[in-house]
């Protein structure tokens, strides 16, 4: 029997990058947006919205999914609303496949603010020694992955299908339009500096700077839920999923410079935030567009500056431990370098930078 995929934000960095893989694996894959990516070959679009439970109902009742793949959340104003709001998104979903009797298995994608706490107290206050292990207990704070994890607990209960949890660090792959995406924003704004012959400043925190850290590249997270949703060991269980090399950004951002021809500037005397680098750099964007007729000239649709400083601005190191999926016989490893460098090549390649 042919495996089939429903996955739950197909347009984002997570979501585009597992329909891909699963479909060239021979998955039948359903990939369900809001606005579902058209362009994805072997993945047929659903369009749905996730806040309108009666809809969702009646768009999912005739599919029949061996394995569904969250991976999708809304930004809200406040952790209370986070809670709210993509919970909600979670309980709709399993609720309006609580049918389906061909459902086995069910994989949520969440991220390190497991052990972080969420954007309002993000790396305050008491945290987990590093590296970040699976069995390290919640913090003592609101945090919508909790609530994510816990109605889908409720839903296996209820429905009798396997579950995974999946934690990666920051993603780097391939996604236009997507709030939390790295690589793409600074390929942007080394795009920017080389074209205004601005420096090159690293955006984050001395200890970020310093300090050892660790990401994880969408195509190696979509080969761990694809052998997580597979592997009877792996059932019913959290993953830590990084690429497996640790680096520090004094490092990192000289190799990042030197493939844009820019020399990396000195580290700064003071925090330079990219939101207050960039604030001005929007007719800056459209006219570097505009020259090299690129394909979107809307600085805002590309980057996403707000999230980039909260990664590289925490004042703690963040190193995360994969001995779990290792031991179980996930042996997929990817440098970061390397990753950067395959997304540079492939937003040149699609006319997103110069």
């Amino acid at each position: 029997m042919t495996n089939t995929a429903l996955v739950v934000g197909a347009s984002g960095i997570v979501g585009s990058n597992l329909a891909r893989h699963l479909s060239d694996r021979g998955w039948q894959v359903l990939g369900l947006a809001r606005r579902p990516p058209s362009g994805l070959d072997g993945v047929r679009p659903i369009a749905a919205d996730l806040q309108d439970p009666a809809s969702l109902r009646d768009i999912l009742a005739s599919l029949r999914p061996t394995h569904v793949f969250l991976a999708t959340w809304l930004r809200q104003p406040t952790e209370a609303e986070n809670i709210r709001v993509n919970a909600a998104m979670v309980r709709n979903v399993l609720g309006a496949l609580s049918g389906a009797d061909t459902l086995s298995h069910v994989a949520l994608v969440t991220g390190l603010k497991h052990y972080l706490g969420p954007f309002e107290s993000y790396g305050k206050g008491r945290l987990p020694a590093t590296p970040f292990r699976e069995e390290q207990p919640r913090l003592d704070v609101e945090n919508f992955y909790y609530a994510q994890e816990d109605e889908l607990f409720d839903a296996a209960r209820r429905g009798g299908f396997s579950w995974s949890i999946h934690r990666p660090h920051t993603i780097i792959g391939y996604a236009i339009g997507n709030a939390m995406n790295m690589g793409t924003t600074l390929a942007v704004y080394a795009t920017i500096c080389r074209e205004t012959g601005r420096p090159f400043l690293f955006p984050g925190s001395a200890m970020q700077w310093t300090g050892l850290t660790d990401m994880t590249d969408a195509r190696l997270l979509a080969r761990h839920l694809e052998w997580a949703a597979t592997t009877t060991v792996a059932r019913d269980q959290a993953f830590n999923v990084v690429n497996g090399d640790v680096f520090r950004w004094s490092w990192m951002w000289a190799r990042l410079a030197g493939w844009f021809g820019l020399q990396p500037a000195p580290f700064p005397e003071e925090i330079s935030p990219l939101e207050r680098q960039l604030a001005d750099s929007g007719r800056i964007w459209a006219d570097i567009a505009l020259k090299y007729d690129l394909v979107e000239r809307d600085l805002s649709v590309l980057s996403s500056a707000w999230h980039t400083d909260a990664d590289l601005g925490r004042p703690i190191e963040v190193v995360t431990d994969m001995s779990k999926s290792r031991k179980l016989g996930f042996l997929e490893y990817q440098a970061t370098d390397d990753s950067f460098f395959d997304l540079f090549s492939r937003l040149r390649a699609a006319n997103v930078i110069p």
